[in-house]
């Protein structure tokens, strides 16, 4: 009988010079197939009930299946499938001929390599949810958050449930309250609102004890001369234009955060979600409803002339209503196709004397959010999915439309405390959950590199 060669396709003996292994039996590849194609395995991967197949076959049998179970013996398996290192690397040592042309074969067949792509997508959405020591090490980090989040949804529940029922905020609000019926020291609340600048002339009106009819019977000439005497022609023109806004109104038009949550309970919400979830959305929508009100003061705000920035206060771009420039559209739409989260976090910035805290946080979320999303578009290229981002897309767009109509649709069923909820929730509690998600995803992404 003829004795088998080292590199044989079917059967490796195991004598070498070592004595120990020279009367070792003869190895037959019958005895590394795969019940499935009943050939050699090629990336064997081992299930939780021990059997092995090749990779490809469980990516086939998945396919076409959709069940995460044993294709020999139905008990399902958990997590996601893995190659066993161990077992491929004996079988590449002892047959590595007959695993050349599998792999030869495998490639040139294209029903195998998009099952194997569709496989692989499979298995890196379930990397989170995999029962594995990291998901373990994951949810102790967690654990600190969770229990922020528990803490402060506890706090704002209470405050929010305080607010609700006492309504004392609200009703003192300038922008619900008619101009005419103004006290003198509400006007002098809407005048220091105006800007730090505004301080100067406070004393003069609390002096003149000019109340809200007062206030508008009041013409430039009468602001130029004394009680009042405002010689700064920048800051008597502010005052000016304000109180145009204010005559035709009726009331004091929302000059903050707060207020316009106040005038617009509803949108306010709407633009929270959708500037965070969705912020070119969120942006597109207030071009094309609210140009004049809100994305004007926006577009004034974040892409300033650059003659016009170095004096000029956050109040006074507010009320800039001129159109923008083609150089202030070239920067906006530069940063809104590529850093749309930075179009948010700079209009905070210019907030942070009128909303310290607030905009704080709104700072540190768009942070997070664009980190979040330069991760997505990691994941598509990574995962050569390019073809998939205009679908994608589509789906986005429709899912966003889709929510925005059904709040515009059941907002006036929906109890205003749990909008307070939703709101506040969004504001401050985004932030924490935001920095849990960009931990989780460098976790995966050091997973994936090792």
């Amino acid at each position: 009988m003829e004795e088998p060669q080292k590199n044989d396709l079917n059967v490796v003996g195991l004598e070498n010079d070592d004595p120990l292994k020279s009367t070792g039996p003869q190895i037959s590849v019958s005895e590394f197939s795969c019940h499935c194609c009943y050939d050699i395995l090629v990336n064997p991967t081992t299930l939780n009930c021990g059997h092995s197949f090749c990779r490809h076959c469980l990516a086939l049998w998945w396919v076409s299946s959709k069940k995460t179970e044993c294709p020999e013996c139905r008990e399902k398996w958990e997590g996601f499938p893995k190659v066993n290192i161990l077992l491929r690397d004996a079988i590449e040592k002892l047959f590595p001929d007959a695993i050349r042309m599998r792999f030869e074969d495998i490639q040139q067949n294209n029903d195998i390599v998009q099952s194997l792509a569709a496989f692989q997508k499979y298995g890196n959405d379930q990397i989170p949810l995999a029962p594995t020591t990291g998901q373990v090490n994951q949810q102790r980090g967690g654990g600190f958050f969770s229990g922020v989040l528990t803490a402060l949804t506890g706090v704002a529940v209470v405050l929010l449930v305080y607010h609700w029922s006492s309504r004392e905020s609200e009703h003192d609000l300038l922008v619900h309250k008619a101009v005419a019926k103004w006290t003198a020291e509400e006007v002098v609340l809407w005048l220091e609102q105006l800007g730090p600048w505004a301080s100067l002339y406070r004393d003069r009106f609390l002096s003149e004890r000019v109340n809200g009819r007062l206030l508008l019977s009041l013409t430039e000439e009468e602001f130029s001369r004394a009680p009042y005497t405002i010689e700064n022609s920048s800051h008597r023109r502010a005052i000016l234009m304000e109180l145009e806004r204010v005559k035709a109104l009726g009331v004091k038009p929302p000059q903050n955060l707060w207020e316009y949550k106040a005038v617009n309970p509803g949108r306010s919400l709407f633009l929270l979600y959708a500037l965070k979830s969705s912020p070119r959305l969120g942006l597109l929508y207030l071009y094309l409803f609210d140009y004049t009100d809100t994305f004007l003061p926006f577009i004034h705000t974040i892409c300033p002339l650059q003659e016009d920035s170095s004096g000029e206060d956050i109040i006074t771009k507010l009320l800039d209503l001129r159109e923008p420039t083609w150089k202030q559209w070239r920067e906006f739409l530069v940063k809104y196709s590529f850093l749309p989260y930075q179009l948010i976090a700079e209009f905070a910035w210019d907030w942070l004397e009128v909303h310290y805290w607030t905009s704080r946080f709104l700072i540190v979320n768009a942070m997070l959010l664009s980190v979040l999303e330069l991760f997505s578009f990691w994941r598509i290229w990574s995962r050569s999915e390019l073809k998939t981002v205009p679908q994608r897309m589509w789906s986005h767009f429709w899912k966003v439309s889709t929510q925005g109509l059904f709040v515009a649709m059941f907002w006036p069923l929906i109890p205003q405390f749990v909008c307070n909820c939703l709101f506040y929730w969004a504001l401050y509690f985004n932030p924490i959950i935001n920095i849990d998600l960009v931990v989780k995803e460098v976790r995966r992404l050091e997973t994936q590199v090792l």
